[in-house]
């Protein structure tokens, strides 16, 4: 097994230097915001759909958008308004009266990356086009299904609940990404160089493809192969039954908690686990990489009680608690 691993180790680290090449390539973009970049490689190498909330302006559409021109393939950005409808995402049937037939014509779902700009500003019927989409890597229309390219990769902005002209998520869609990511505000150093960068009044030079699809596909073979010990699957188990079943490991939050994590919070957090090892160049996976992850797998997936509401306790601050009162292995 030791051998195993040291022969992985040695192929990750052999391919690694196309992820670097990404991160190069994004930053001449993208000033900062490593955490946000880390969840999108994780998500495109762990086969997850990714969401970006924070306010606007801070680079969650920039930062797809580098993603995308550093992919050969093909990228669609939908923007997601109160007055689209299912069929300007999927697509339609279209009559042809001269021969009296029906032509299929796809929407803008049929790309391998797919920006969904503010997706909480469309109604929830819009926003529901997605699950078949994203669960099954498939599209209906009328009464034929077409396979989505591979890879196949959803990665959506939103502003927070509370800004004015937005729909909260329905829940069956938000659990179908595997992660929630929180931007947030870059830092006065940061800040200095992105106002350098961006203060000009000509458009900046389009990024350059630096990777392939077939390569992203043959880096997701190795992150499946990436060993997993017995005792870090049982943590990750452990972890997401706390959010079950608190009185079991964090009494402190019981009441708190009126929906936990779904089987689906399990798998993609092992899948980001490996992704994230994958990442830092290794062919097994940490305690660490769990912890370093877990907020962004669960954060989506516990919704909190009235009472927890009432104290301002929020589903982070369970995460993070959990996280703390969890015995790692």
């Amino acid at each position: 097994m030791k051998s195993e691993i040291e022969d992985l180790n040695a192929e990750i680290q052999a391919l690694h230097p196309l992820i670097k090449g990404i991160q190069q390539e994004m930053s001449k973009a993208i000033i900062g915001q490593r955490y946000l970049i880390d969840r999108m490689l994780i998500g495109l190498l762990a086969n997850g759909h990714v969401l970006l909330e924070g306010v606007p302006g801070l680079a969650k559409t920039a930062a797809i958008s580098a993603l995308a021109q550093c992919i050969n393939t093909k990228f669609q950005r939908i923007q997601f308004t109160p007055d689209l409808l299912p069929s300007d995402l999927v697509g339609n049937l279209i009559y042809v009266p001269k021969d009296g037939t029906y032509v299929t014509k796809k929407g803008p779902i049929f790309a391998n990356l797919v920006l969904a700009d503010e997706i909480n500003r469309a109604p929830a019927k819009v926003q529901s086009a997605l699950l078949e989409a994203m669960q099954e890597r498939q599209v209906t229309i009328g009464e034929t299904t077409y396979p989505l390219p591979s890879p196949f990769l959803v990665l959506a902005t939103q502003n927070p609940i509370e800004q004015e002209g937005t729909y909260s998520l329905p829940e069956a869609q938000v659990d179908r990404f595997m992660l929630k990511v929180v931007v947030t505000y870059p830092n006065e150093d940061e800040e200095k160089q992105i106002m350098h960068l961006a203060a000009k009044t000509y458009a900046r030079p389009p990024l350059n493809p630096v990777i392939e699809p077939e390569q992203i596909l043959h880096m997701r073979k190795y992150v499946d192969a990436i060993h997993l010990d017995d005792q870090i699957s049982e943590y990750i188990v452990r972890l997401v039954f706390a959010s079950r079943q608190p009185e079991r490991f964090v009494p402190e939050m019981k009441g708190r908690i009126r929906f936990g994590g779904s089987p689906r919070a399990s798998i993609y957090l092992n899948l980001a686990a490996r992704a994230c090892a994958f990442l830092n160049g290794r062919g097994y996976v940490t305690p660490q990489d769990v912890k370093t992850i877990a907020m962004d797998v669960l954060r989506h997936r516990i919704i909190t009680t009235f009472e927890a509401e009432a104290d301002e306790i929020t589903s982070e601050y369970i995460v993070q608690h959990i996280l703390d009162n969890v015995q790692v292995p």
